[in-house]
């Protein structure tokens, strides 16, 4: 009792030096609840939606996928006969069965042929009105479509582009573009996660989607009272034998639930890993201020030593401080984390996916993991300072010298530092080195990891060097004041060492993603120019494929000398080995393809791939098959016959476009595919006229004009395009990393708090002597900023060195280009030096607002 009342008392004289230390934990615990709730919320409303619109049985194609649709290559949903409904009906234990039609690959557009689609990403689905989509949507506005004419649209997509009774859209499939006015608005009464949905009457969905009549996607099967779905399913399995695909319920919403969670997997464990960052970066924060606050306790600590207080009693009062620590930034971390969760579901809101906050779920596991995972930190955190408050002897009550150092522990330090350190860089040596990129992904991995951890135990080992370097550069124009600031950094390494390695964790994952992500963008652009050989790319950002029509407006732009098609088929290859690949995908394209991308071969050339019975297979491929130049290889396309084709070339492994790809030519596929079964193209490659580019470049946008579903785009247009994925990406990164620099922030500001009450005697008598309180102010800003650079050139150098070892893994992909993005780097450094005049200007103020007599009568 006497330990926790010591502890309790301790706690709340220091509540104001304890508070950014539980804002570090509450941080960090809010990141990790406010995932999880949202990962959970967003799992319970798409549950919620798989459950509540499927039918109790649904018959579909045998190739349609798990979770839907699957779009065959000529664009057009997969379909079963009508003649199947009237079996499904006559099934015993059916109440009801209705045919329905949909489909996802679409692009609707309204009048001013601007798209409706999500900006989420999230799909467009066209389909029919039907009875099972009634069970779950809701007319508010107009009527269900009734003809040709009309179509119904969802309430949040006609809110979010101002749609309104009677405003004309455009349906765009593979089969055309049909027009329709808007005959009624309909809502979601379970959550509508922000899809765009349209419907149309049944007979106009089949025209529109299929380009046929007396066809459906899928039939929705309502069982009869008192037969389970199991059962019914049997019952449609007995009498359409196995030519289609019959799912319960639950396996529909169970398919559609493992795509979802797919996604929400990744984005859960990256957002965790990040969380996992900010933690690491409290612990210096939390070792930190109990190593600090110790060393002000040590008369005391030594007066409880001297009254009769154990060791064991020292260090489980300082443990006891921690855990309350914990256990307060845990609980409001857990409450920040659910505030969080709503946050992000207001922001998905604003990027079109409807939450709502009715399916907000907190799992009893969430705070439970929140608070434990806080408290095991901190305490964890705090046992090295409480420890060393243990070995504090009843001798130091007489003496205010501070917490008694350990002289093997520079020395220990170092050799360890420097063993870690060297182990890391030997494997990211070895990762550099390796063969193989799944190979050299681990010892990368490991390096990282290694290093990091070196840095982090070699750096009070630094800060000599370094500071004195930076000092010498920065500090030396600010006279007698930057000495001050100088010397006060390296008056305590292990302190200066340990705020640093906080900061240097966060900028050493910035940099390390900077060169990385420059150096693909770097290595994608040198690609494109050595290997695309045409003036421009058309085609659907989205894999919709480009219809016939639009490959003729293209072909008939007078200004472009040739144009390439290219298609995706699939086909089941039996190689010379005697071994049957199935669903094997070949590149068909012109002839003129071999020109417009210049892929490089190991054998024969390329161009011959394109004769008539000729393919080409990518080097790996031949390798693992056994298979040269003249080697034949039956071919058993979907759709279509069976043929046998000669191997006339084997491309590079080398390279990032189109890296094994099996090219032959579109003569050779139709020689074995019906042309109602030919695959639409996917790409179209057009290369302008000489001194015709700049007209051909209009000349194309203005004959797409009538098909907004297809981009055009030059070289530079997709070099642009690339250059801003990367980006986005690393934004997004950039942002949860933020996380781990506001915890960073948060130390340098804790280390310069506590260290002004540490000092705040010495600070009296330099007051008393001359230093006015702006120079004082001054003095502590620089020492901030030294501070936040040392870490920032640590971070940073070390962040380089991972990135250029990742992006020799990442040659080995064929991303040759080493690009280091100096004006970022540069940027990040500059940046830190502002981040250390930020966290130094509360605990300025307070030094300069000091009493100077009050200062010096300080014990």
């Amino acid at each position: 009792m006497t330990v926790l009342k010591t502890s309790l008392r301790n706690f709340l004289a220091h509540k104001g030096r304890m508070a950014l230390s539980a804002v570090a934990v509450l941080l960090s615990v809010a990141f990790v609840c406010g995932t999880l709730v949202f990962t959970d919320t967003m799992n319970t409303t798409f549950d919620k939606l798989f459950q509540a619109t499927a039918s109790d049985v649904t018959v579909s194609a045998k190739d349609a996928s798990d979770s839907g649709e699957t779009t065959s290559g000529n664009g057009r949903p997969p379909v079963i006969p009508a003649s199947v409904l009237t079996e499904v009906r006559a099934v015993d234990g059916v109440k009801s069965a209705e045919g329905a039609v949909f489909s996802t690959s679409v692009t609707v557009v309204d009048g001013d042929k601007d798209s409706l689609s999500p900006s989420s990403g999230a799909p467009t689905i066209v389909g029919s009105w039907n009875a099972n989509e009634a069970r779950t949507m809701k007319i508010t506005s107009g009527a269900a479509p009734r003809g040709a004419d009309q179509v119904m649209v969802d309430a949040d997509t006609a809110d979010k582009h101002g749609l309104k009774l009677g405003d004309e859209v455009g349906v765009i499939t593979a089969v055309g573009t049909h027009t329709a006015k808007v005959s009624g608005i309909v809502s979601f009464t379970v959550t509508n996660p922000g899809a765009a949905l349209f419907y149309l009457d049944t007979r106009t969905a089949q025209k529109v989607l299929v380009g046929e009549t007396g066809v459906y996607t899928d039939i929705n099967v309502t069982a009869a009272d008192g037969v389970s779905d199991t059962q019914l399913k049997k019952n449609v399995v007995a009498a359409l034998g196995g030519d289609y695909k019959v799912r319960t319920a639950e396996e529909v919403a169970d398919a559609n639930r493992k795509d979802v969670e797919s996604f929400m997997s990744v984005m859960k464990y990256a957002m965790l890993g990040f969380a996992g960052i900010a933690f690491l970066v409290g612990v210096f924060l939390i070792i930190n201020t109990f190593s600090m606050l110790v060393a002000q306790r040590t008369r005391e600590i030594g007066l409880m030593r001297a009254i009769g207080s154990s060791r064991g009693q020292v260090n489980r009062s300082v443990l006891a401080e921690a855990l309350l620590l914990g256990v307060v930034g845990s609980v409001l971390g857990v409450g920040a984390g659910v505030g969080l969760a709503v946050g992000l579901m207001k922001l998905m809101g604003l990027m079109g996916m409807k939450l709502s906050m009715d399916d907000l779920t907190v799992a009893w596991t969430t705070p439970a993991i929140g608070v434990l995972l806080g408290v095991v930190v901190t305490v964890l955190a705090a046992y090295l300072p409480a420890r060393r408050a243990g070995r504090i002897s009843p001798m130091a009550a007489l003496r205010d010298t501070g917490a008694p150092a350990d002289a093997r522990a520079g020395w220990v330090r170092g050799v360890v530092g420097t063993v870690l350190t060297a182990a890391g860089g030997f494997s990211l040596y070895l990762a550099g080195a390796a063969d193989k990129a799944s190979e050299g992904s681990v010892w990368l991995g490991l390096g990282v990891v290694l290093s990091l951890v070196g840095f982090v135990v070699v750096g009070p080992l630094l800060v000599g060097g370094v500071v004195r370097v930076l000092g010498a550069v920065l500090l030396r124009v600010f006279g007698p004041v930057g000495r001050m600031a100088e010397r006060n950094a390296l008056r305590n390494p292990r302190r200066t060492g340990a705020t640093g390695a906080a900061l240097m964790i966060g900028l050493a994952l910035v940099a390390c993603l900077s060169v990385v992500g420059s150096s693909m963008v770097a290595s994608a652009t040198e690609e494109l120019d050595k290997a695309v050989g045409t003036d421009f790319i058309v085609q659907n950002d989205m894999g919709q494929l480009i219809t016939p029509q639009a490959v003729k407006a293209v072909e008939a732009v007078p200004q472009l000398e040739r144009v390439t098609e290219y298609k995706l088929a699939e086909a089941d290859l039996t190689t010379p080995d005697g071994r049957t690949l199935r669903k094997q995908m070949l590149s068909a394209a012109d002839p003129t393809y071999a020109t417009d991308l210049r892929v490089k071969t190991v054998e024969g050339e390329l161009e011959d791939a394109y004769r008539p019975g000729s393919m080409s297979v990518p080097e790996k491929f031949a390798k693992d098959h056994g298979i040269g130049i003249g080697s034949k290889i039956e071919v058993a396309f979907r759709g279509g016959s069976t043929g046998t084709l000669t191997v006339r070339a084997i491309t590079s492994s080398e390279g990032v476009i189109d890296v094994g790809a099996k090219y032959l030519s579109i003569d050779t596929l139709a020689r074995h595919v019906p042309k109602e079964r030919m695959p639409l193209t996917m790409m179209v490659l057009a290369s302008a006229k000489d001194g015709q580019k700049d007209a051909a470049y209009r000349a194309l946008k203005d004959a797409l004009h009538d098909y907004p579903q297809y981009t055009v785009r030059d070289q530079t247009d997709y070099k642009e395009a690339l250059r801003d994925q990367v980006g986005q990406l690393l934004n997004m990164v950039y942002g949860l990393l933020a996380l781990a620099i506001v915890v960073a922030v948060l130390g340098v500001v804790n280390t310069l708090a506590l260290s002004v009450v540490e000092r705040t005697r010495e600070i009296g008598l330099m007051r008393a002597i001359g230093l006015s309180r702006r120079q004082l102010r001054r003095m502590i800003r620089m020492e901030s900023v030294v501070i936040a650079l040392f870490g920032a050139l640590l971070g940073l150098g070390l962040g380089m060195g991972w990135g250029a070892t990742a992006q020799q893994l990442l040659a080995l992909e064929g991303l040759k280009v080493l690009d280091i993005p100096w004006p970022t780097i540069i940027g990040v450094f500059v940046g830190s030096a502002f981040v250390g005049l930020v966290a130094a200007l509360v605990p300025a103020f307070r030094a300069g607002r000091m009493n100077v007599l009050e200062a010096i009568a300080t014990e």
